[in-house]
């Protein structure tokens, strides 16, 4: 999964033999391979412009929420971790803001589309008590690593993509989310390793989810469904 290694085997690891096919669904779905190709028809572009900046506005309070739970459930070392991933939330809505002027898309006039919706309400979920910091930094990993596999194939070697995309591949594809994406796969191999077989049933449930989810937000942004 992370393509070059730097995690040791753990629970994470060991879903994805099974789940493989869904991943890359997730990871090379046809709108980020056609930024890859540099077919990207600059209308999906501009619609996943919109829909990912609505929904980054509620990724705050979910992370927010992750990080409410890692204070109340664990012994705090991941404490900074987290707070690094929140902190980066500011300079990302600034970044769509930048990025949504230079596209012509009026951010004041997007609504969330159904896909957009659904994902929000699943974050939306993680809010209540009973849902462990395991299960929620899981969730937390996972929607990290789509966007970091995803947008890291972007800029690999023999690609295509468009100058003007540049930079938004290489906000998520770069060396260093990746190690942060690693971080946190660490981090909730750690909580799974300890947390009670429910627990890592819920979080399995979660991560599936996620990448049904991811797929979908990535459907939207071709076809607006």
């Amino acid at each position: 999964m992370d393509g070059g290694g730097g995690v040791e085997a753990g629970t994470t690891a060991a879903w994805m033999a099974p789940h493989r096919g869904m991943y890359e669904r997730a990871t090379r779905h046809p709108f980020t391979v056609s930024i890859r190709d540099g077919t990207v028809d600059p209308a999906a572009f501009r619609r996943w412009l919109g829909q990912d900046y609505m929904f980054v506005k509620e990724f705050v309070a979910f992370l927010a929420s992750v990080l409410l739970k890692c204070c109340r459930q664990s012994d705090g070392s991941d404490m900074e971790i987290i707070l690094g991933g929140l902190a980066s939330l500011s300079d990302e809505l600034s970044w769509f803001k930048k990025e949504a002027e230079k596209w012509s898309v009026n951010l004041a006039e997007v609504s969330p589309l159904k896909s957009n919706t659904e994902y929000c309400r699943f974050l939306q979920s993680f809010s209540e008590p009973e849902i462990s910091y395991a299960v929620a930094i899981t969730t937390f990993w996972i929607i990290e690593t789509v966007y970091q596999d995803s947008f890291a194939f972007c800029i690999e070697e023999g690609n295509k993509t468009p100058p003007e995309l540049l930079g938004t591949c290489q906000r998520w594809g770069s060396p260093e989310f990746k190690q942060y994406c690693q971080s946190l796969q660490r981090i909730a191999d750690r909580c799974l390793a300890d947390a009670p077989a429910d627990a890592v049933k819920s979080a399995e449930e979660a991560f599936l989810r996620v990448l049904e989810l991811e797929i979908g937000f990535w459907d939207m942004s071709s076809s607006q469904s």
